[in-house]
């Protein structure tokens, strides 16, 4: 398996269905944390689940319409980076990520995401990344802003999310601003 290191002992590694139990293993530590924002807890809430989600994305990634990855802090799985949707021919693709609460203020999740959408924009040549947040997600909106993403716009109560309609922001870069010499990558 390869492992891009991401400095501090940590690293993004392939995040398949054979690592299901570890998987649901680090949900439950972090359950509570992720779904405040990211509802990947409520659709992996047992070892069967979390095994077809892995596959949605082992699927995804063999159709070209989607990428997986885990990020490990010294060996152990502490969260993820997902290209949720990705539209080659069109040049597009929306990432996302959710991490566990012992591993926040690292940034790890920023160094993960700087190294899918560089392959994304350079070896894939997307035009478009998306990154859909909701504002009250401080610290993702602070990824976006860190990734030199600029804010397009919010999509007022477009998530019912537990049952409450949610606002989502808009942040997006395009492969010129990601390949300016200043951009933050």
């Amino acid at each position: 398996m390869f492992a891009i290191p991401l400095g501090d002992g940590a690293a993004l590694c392939p995040l398949e269905p054979s690592h299901a139990e570890e998987f649901l293993a680090h949900m439950d530590r972090g359950r509570d944390y992720i779904g405040r924002y990211v509802g990947l807890p409520d659709i992996t809430a047992d070892l069967d689940s979390a095994r077809a989600w892995l596959q949605v994305y082992a699927d995804k990634t063999a159709a070209d319409t989607g990428r997986l990855y885990a990020i490990r802090l010294d060996g152990r799985l502490v969260g993820g980076v997902l290209l949720r949707a990705f539209d080659a021919a069109a040049g597009t693709c929306e990432a996302g990520c959710w991490l566990e609460p012992d591993a926040s203020g690292r940034g790890l999740v920023t160094r993960a995401v700087r190294v899918v959408v560089d392959w994304a924009v350079e070896t894939r040549g997307i035009h478009r990344v998306e990154w859909l947040v909701a504002p009250e997600n401080t610290p993702s909106v602070n990824v976006a802003k860190r990734l030199g993403m600029t804010r397009e716009g919010l999509l007022r109560e477009d998530d019912p999310y537990r049952g409450v309609r949610q606002d989502t922001e808009v942040w997006s870069i395009l492969a010129p601003d990601w390949r300016a010499p200043h951009a933050p990558h």
